[in-house]
């Protein structure tokens, strides 16, 4: 994730939401050896968002099965008080939304402060503008395609047009534009094409498959990135 190994190459981030919560660590293990690029975890408080999730100790315990990339999606605010925690629970990314405290030039400066890549995340309603002077601060842009808060939720096509004006707005800045929300090999290739390379997956990864059957896994990461790139 450094500036130098910085590249746009298609990153499949399956969202352990959708896995089975009794047994993280050996799902984590599964999609990895399957194919997953990241580990996305979705943080949620049932008060940002409608949805109660898990935090920092959880994602103390996952880490250690986790070899690629832990990306951590904070649905919650306000954010600022959290931020360390999740630096000493081992977050390689950390996101948190422009909604999410009155000052997110500051939470985004706390979290490169904490040794973490600083995401910033766009809400459906959240206009691409919003993130115009946090670019020099941020390594990735999260850009929602369904409300946040649940899983298996319809995807939001007007985002298409979002990402398109973001990816020109970056330029050759080294920052990933990364889609949360309904991404399928139906999906994929839309954002792709407008310009993504980071794409979170839940139930399109986790379908079908289990940990004592991880095959489709494999078979679905496989279907998603191979839409996305055929796209590009």
């Amino acid at each position: 994730m450094t500036a130098q190994s910085f590249d746009r190459s298609i990153k499949i981030a399956p969202s352990i939401l959708a896995a089975d919560f009794a047994d993280f660590g050996r799902e984590i293990q599964a999609v990895e050896a399957h194919g997953a690029d990241w580990i996305h975890v979705d943080v949620m408080d049932g008060h940002f968002v409608p949805n109660l999730t898990f935090g920092p100790a959880m994602c103390k315990a996952i880490r250690p099965h986790i070899k690629t990339v832990m990306d951590v999606h904070l649905m919650i605010a306000p954010v600022d008080p959290y931020i360390d925690a999740f630096a000493d629970a081992g977050a390689d990314i950390l996101s948190a939304h422009v909604e999410a405290g009155p000052h997110i030039h500051r939470t985004l400066q706390a979290i490169r402060g904490a040794g973490m890549k600083a995401g910033v995340a766009l809400n459906p309603g959240t206009p691409a503008e919003s993130v115009e002077y946090l670019l020099d601060m941020v390594d990735l842009i999260c850009v929602m395609t369904v409300n946040p808060g649940f899983g298996g939720q319809k995807f939001i096509h007007s985002q298409i047009d979002k990402v398109k004006e973001l990816r020109a707005m970056i330029g050759d800045r080294p920052i990933h534009i990364e889609i949360d929300g309904g991404i399928d090999p139906t999906t994929a290739p839309l954002m792709t094409a407008a310009g993504a390379d980071a794409l979170v997956a839940g139930s399109a990864v986790f379908k079908g498959g289990s940990v004592i059957n991880p095959v489709p896994y494999g078979e679905n990461i496989r279907a998603i990135r191979a839409a996305a790139e055929a796209a590009r």
